[in-house]
């Protein structure tokens, strides 16, 4: 097992100006042009109610902040916590709040909206903030915040064709031991990276005070589908603790940087920008 670290400062991958002036829960996927796209929650007004599109940010390397050109799922609905993953020649973008939203796209701006179906979904367990791992050729895992016992939970669904999915459980709750009790279940963001045959979690752990918003522990497990129960100093714990906010992990050319992101109000790196840093795993 290894335990992830930030190596390094936080330096401005992406702020927008045009269409909104700040980044919250995001994803970020390279795309058959061979350029990086990054799309996220956003807004001028910060209130939860008024995000009803994403931002689109597009760039070819890391190390210049990204450009901005425009918006997607632009349809005066909540828009939240975008997942954008390819297969074949099209790109699939899931995301919330519930019910579930599926848009596709071949060319990662035009995107149309299609249907998705989850058999067995638990009540209040896939509400917000997908998050989409290909396990195989043709078998893929989401794992979706929601609210289990009144308390935060990650449900976790399997599929062959990105269309229909299947509850497979909870791949992590919280005890009733656990620190944090907000009504939305603290958990938010959930990312999961293959390593060397170990799944690692991350996910952010928040009641949405200052303290807390740039928790995101690391969970790590052999099985992707099970990463225990978190029920503070008791029981199963995280490997790490890293000062990030809905981070999204990516490999390019064999590095791992790691990024946050927030609203204005909150602390933040780069206040409106979506941040990024070298990730180390020791």
């Amino acid at each position: 097992m290894k335990i992830p670290y930030i190596a390094g400062d936080w330096k401005i991958l992406f702020k927008p100006e045009k269409n909104g002036n700040y980044v919250n829960d995001h994803s970020i996927i390279k795309g058959a042009d061979g350029k990086w796209h990054l799309y996220g929650i956003t807004s001028f007004e910060g209130i939860p109610t008024q995000e009803r599109y994403f931002v689109h940010g597009v760039g070819t390397t890391f190390d210049e902040p990204f450009e901005e050109v425009g918006r997607s799922i632009d349809r005066g609905t909540l828009a939240w916590a975008p997942c954008v993953i390819n297969k074949e020649d099209n790109y699939y973008m899931f995301y919330g709040p519930s019910p579930t939203s599926l848009a596709v796209s071949f060319d990662m701006y035009e995107w149309f909206g299609t249907g998705v179906s989850l058999n067995g979904e638990p009540l209040m367990g896939a509400h917000r903030d997908h998050f989409v791992l290909k396990i195989s050729d043709d078998g893929y895992l989401m794992y979706i915040v929601g609210v289990h016992e009144k308390r935060g939970a990650v449900s976790c669904f399997s599929s062959s064709d990105l269309l229909t999915w299947n509850f497979e459980g909870f791949a992590l709750t919280s005890g009733k031991s656990a620190p944090l009790k907000p009504a939305w279940g603290a958990f938010e963001s959930p990312f999961v990276v293959k390593k060397d045959g170990l799944f690692y979690l991350f996910v952010t752990y928040t009641d949405c005070s200052d303290a807390t918003y740039n928790d995101t522990f690391v969970f790590c497990s052999e099985n992707p589908k099970d990463f225990g129960i978190y029920n503070g100093d008791d029981g199963q714990k995280p490997i790490a603790k890293l000062k990030a906010h809905a981070p999204e992990v990516i490999e390019d050319g064999g590095n791992f940087y790691i990024t946050t992101c927030g609203w204005n109000t909150k602390p933040n790196p780069n206040k409106g920008a979506v941040s990024i840093a070298r990730l180390e795993w020791r």
